[in-house]
């Protein structure tokens, strides 16, 4: 009962700014909330000042509530069989190979070289990690949030078929993206010389493969039984159903979850609102949908602002978080160029199209997640601080401008 009273403490708060901040500032939601985060954040600290024990009460709660544990076991879940609910599969295939490319060949590039770069400029700043330790921040930090992305763009006018692009390689290489992280994890839990690379290779099949096959018979299974009736509630409770189970058997078996849920969410967002439903039916589904993905947003970028009270910060940490969101933002285009240019995919793209989708790729409560999984001994405390620091400077920063930023691109395509 005790994580249901914090859960419905932050569902108030996030409640109270979501009014706040629709009425008053008219920020993004995402965005505003987040700040609303941080603001409550710097609210406690000040009252710590006075009572400690107050500040101490809301850090442990924030503790208990296991941040990592229920954004990746939990809120991920809904959350991406959401977005992929409402992505058109049509207009993903015409992007298929840009988006199958980035969100794999392009994640391990910007694994390799974020970590790689990372490695040495903690080296150049005397605050050495281990490079083992360094590509699981660079696993953790490579994937742009779908999560984060899907909220912002819903705002920024952006061409569909850029928006479809990036939406797309973000629910993809979310997964991806926990793959590579596990793998790592992996070796470096148990030393590079003790694991085999065919048990790498088995292991990002297994998880991948077996992911979105899961997510496709589940989807399927789910598919079959909306198509003989015609019960609306009855078809709500159905999606639940897949999310939930599909969710927990992919854990059972080591399957990706995260793809298993993009897998399912766009089988039945596409064929099944337009083969197994009537008209009324997929309204109240896609509807039901929105307001699951929205509640749990709100509560999402609270929690994001309020994990300040428990990141352990210090002067330094925020300097190298700076300097790192500019390496990771350089890779990120690095990455998308390289195999773009090598592979004639530019070809096929409007101008800019690279630069927009850099600073489209928005990091989030993920990165922020997987840092806290972490054990204390991968230098923990130091990568949750740096992760938590490019996070926010990406949501606020990107996030704030990325409309601006496709203005200016338009403005020059028109010139």
């Amino acid at each position: 009962m005790e994580i249901f009273h914090i859960f419905s403490i932050i569902l108030v708060i996030s409640a109270i700014f979501a009014y706040v901040n629709q009425q008053y500032i008219k920020l993004p939601g995402a965005i505003g909330l987040l700040l609303a985060g941080l603001l409550l954040s710097l609210l406690v600290q000040a009252a710590g000042a006075v009572s400690p024990q107050f500040q101490a009460l809301v850090e442990e709660r924030l503790i208990e509530l296991n941040f990592s544990e229920i954004l990746l076991e939990f809120m991920l879940s809904f959350l991406l069989f959401a977005g992929a609910l409402h992505t058109d599969l049509e207009k993903l295939r015409e992007s298929k190979w840009p988006i199958l490319i980035f969100a794999t060949v392009g994640v391990l590039i910007s694994t390799a070289v974020t970590g790689t770069l990372f490695y040495y400029l903690m080296q150049l700043l005397g605050q050495p990690i281990d490079y083992m330790y360094c590509l699981l921040f660079g696993a953790l930090i490579s994937p742009t949030d779908p999560i984060a992305v899907l909220g912002i763009l819903k705002r920024a006018k952006i061409p569909k078929s850029l928006e479809v692009s990036i939406t797309g390689e973000s629910l993809f290489n979310d997964g991806v993206g926990v793959v590579v992280f596990i793998s790592l994890f992996q070796i470096a839990q148990q030393g590079f010389g003790n694991v085999e690379g065919s048990f790498i290779a088995e292991l990002f099949l297994k998880e991948v493969g077996g992911g979105i096959g899961l997510g496709l018979l589940i989807g399927y299974i789910a598919f079959y039984f909306m198509r003989r009736i015609d019960h609306y509630q009855t078809e709500v409770i159905i999606s639940l159903a897949v999310v939930m189970g599909g969710y927990s058997i992919a854990h059972f078996f080591h399957f990706s979850g995260p793809l298993a849920m993009v897998a399912a969410g766009l089988l039945i967002g596409n064929q099944g609102t337009k083969l197994a439903m009537s008209e009324q039916t997929a309204d109240y589904l896609t509807k039901f949908w929105e307001m699951v993905d929205e509640i749990l947003n709100a509560v999402l970028f609270v929690l994001i602002g309020l994990e300040l009270l428990v990141v352990e910060f210090r002067w330094e940490y925020a300097v190298i978080g700076v300097i790192t969101t500019g390496i990771v933002l350089a890779v990120r285009y690095f990455a998308l160029a390289v195999p773009s240019y090598t592979l004639g995919l530019h070809r096929t793209f409007a101008p800019g199209a690279l630069s927009i989708m850099t600073w489209g790729g928005l990091r989030g409560g993920i990165s922020i997640a997987l840092a806290l999984s972490l054990t204390t001994d991968m230098f923990r405390d130091e990568i949750v601080a740096i992760t938590y620091t490019v996070v926010l400077l990406s949501l606020v920063v990107q996030g704030l401008t990325i409309e601006s930023f496709i203005k200016r691109f338009s403005k020059r395509k028109a010139v």
